[in-house]
């Protein structure tokens, strides 16, 4: 016994001054510094402007935006058409807007709509614009393998492939111009450019949408809450689609019901006229009628009435040309009572002195 306890002794000694020795050498703590976003994780807003003397984009710059930027999934902040007509973004205003944008929509439909996902499928970096293509672009791009070719009998070239369709109507496209060129820039800064357009911070479909409308209606789509004044796709976002849709006329106005719930519980009959949201009934458990016809929102609508405004405004010339005959008075003149105007009045225009001419000649036969 007295042989085991010699041994364990120095091994217990040796244990306690090892534990002794690291808890001499631990330093003592230090206070934690605050952690810095890396510079990918940059908010929206807090990029560094680009300066206005910036050189030329560098190559290693361009392939730097080309791999950050391609193959991601962004989020739209407006509506692309459908076709070869995408938007150009130049100085953080987009073209075609306004009008001209809805009738594009309108008559070829919208590709991208404000709030959908939308992936940058290829980037081409050119002089004084970077062009983006999203969900693969207006044009289908050909692979490697479609561009060869098969030479048959008589040099007829035989197709590889029966497919030859090349519009991609689900895609579109976005041209950012500058000035003179395309200047030196972090990802940061093109993504800040890129904002009212794209929203690359957004985490799903809703988040992206929402910030694309009014704070108003941020509120009630948010509560799930309809609001007179709404579109059809603000509708959606707030109580989703409608169970059922009816369509009726009121004299000369279609219009059509969207009806949520079903008794015992209350209903919602919204009505919207064209894409705007006129009437709210709703139907008490208890048979009250509560309805609202009254706008609660109002919307701002690129329409040609802010056209006309802005054509009202401007002063027309005084020596503008005319269409209207020598004597013949103007659409605003006031006219008499009887609304008979007076004959212009007679202009005697003097003969010309000299040799008679072949129509005078004609007159004295």
């Amino acid at each position: 016994m007295g042989h085991l306890r010699s041994i364990l002794f120095p091994v217990s000694f040796v244990t306690v001054s090892l534990i002794l020795g690291q808890a001499q050498q631990t330093p003592a703590p230090q206070p934690v510094a605050a952690s810095v976003p890396p510079a990918s994780a940059t908010l929206q807003g807090q990029a560094p402007s680009i300066p206005a003397n910036a050189p030329h984009m560098s190559k290693e710059t361009r392939y730097q935006i080309i791999r950050d930027f391609e193959t991601q999934l962004v989020y739209s902040r407006t509506a692309f058409p459908m076709g070869n007509k995408g938007l150009i973004l130049r100085n953080g205003t987009t073209t075609p807007n306004g009008q001209n944008l809805q009738q594009l929509l309108a008559l070829w439909g919208p590709s991208i709509k404000p709030g959908d996902p939308a992936h940058i499928s290829y980037i081409r970096i050119k002089d004084d614009h970077i062009h983006f293509d999203l969900n693969g672009g207006p044009i289908h791009r050909k692979k490697w393998y479609q561009h060869v070719q098969i030479s048959g009998a008589n040099g007829t070239p035989v197709p590889l492939s029966k497919d030859q369709e090349v519009n991609n109507p689900h895609g579109s496209y976005l041209d950012v111009y500058f000035d003179k060129y395309v200047p030196e820039m972090s990802a940061a800064q093109l993504r800040e450019l890129l904002f009212p357009v794209l929203d690359f911070n957004a985490r799903n479909k809703e988040e992206a949408y929402l910030d694309t409308v009014p704070p108003k209606v941020k509120e009630a789509i948010q509560a799930h809450h309809v609001l007179v004044g709404m579109n059809s796709e603000m509708v959606i976002h707030a109580v989703g689609k409608p169970p059922k849709k009816v369509r009726e006329r009121d004299a000369d106005t279609e219009y059509e019901e969207w009806i949520y719930g079903e008794p015992p519980h209350d209903v919602d009959f919204v009505r919207l006229v064209g894409d705007e949201v006129v009437r709210i009934e709703t139907m008490k458990i208890g048979g009250q009628k509560i309805l609202r016809t009254e706008k609660e929102v109002i919307l701002k609508k690129p329409d040609q009435e802010e056209e006309a405004k802005r054509q009202e405004e401007q002063v027309r010339p005084a020596n503008a040309p005319s269409l209207r005959r020598p004597g013949e008075d103007a659409e605003d003149a006031p006219k008499p009572a009887d609304g008979i105007a007076p004959p212009p009045p007679h202009i005697n225009v003097p003969q010309p002195q000299g040799s008679p001419g072949p129509g005078d000649n004609v007159g004295h036969r």
